[in-house]
């Protein structure tokens, strides 16, 4: 079991060297919502999710488990799922350079050290279709503190996290016109 700590925003503007960042191809399907109950693919990776609800009124801090599946049984999950299937490109990118303030890293070695690591990256979702257009970044961390003390890239719009119109399982419910 592990707590994701996360926080999720809209984007104003793609990175213009994107190309050159790594990314996976995902695809999602929700078997229930509340709790999220979701199986993905991630390249040819297979696993089945449970996320809890936060227990915070700012949305950071879910209980999440995840499990391995094999080809055959996403297969057959993914069929199970209701309504829309997700469908986005994910990109791997460094996080911002000025994303933390040198006197919280002193003070916080466990976020110092993650970032030293590569631990903390933004993760950029560009949806495909039925979601084309929509495009969310999300950044996970290592503590609530280290979420609090984020400066966002500049390239962010507006902080979203714990808004569950701009969750995945929502949008899977979500009615396409």
């Amino acid at each position: 079991m592990g707590i994701e700590i996360e926080k999720k925003f809209t984007v104003k503007e793609l990175p213009k060297d994107l190309d050159k960042y790594p990314f996976h191809t995902i695809e999602q399907g929700y078997l229930n919502v509340h709790p999220a109950i979701r199986v993905r693919r991630e390249d040819e990776t297979y696993y089945m999710t449970y996320k809890g609800v936060s227990k915070n009124t700012d949305g950071i801090g879910k209980t999440e488990y995840n499990l391995p599946l094999d080809k055959d049984s996403y297969s057959h999950l993914i069929e199970k799922a209701d309504g829309n299937i997700i469908r986005k490109k994910r990109y791997c990118i460094p996080i911002n350079k000025d994303a933390f303030a040198e006197s919280f890293l002193s003070d916080n070695k466990e976020t110092a050290k993650a970032l030293s690591q590569g631990d903390i990256k933004i993760e950029l979702d560009i949806f495909a279709a039925p979601f084309e257009g929509r495009i969310l970044a999300e950044v996970e961390f290592p503590s609530e503190e280290a979420a609090a003390a984020y400066t966002p890239a500049a390239w962010f719009d507006e902080d979203v996290t714990g808004d569950l119109k701009y969750s995945n399982s929502v949008m899977s419910k979500e009615k396409i016109i």
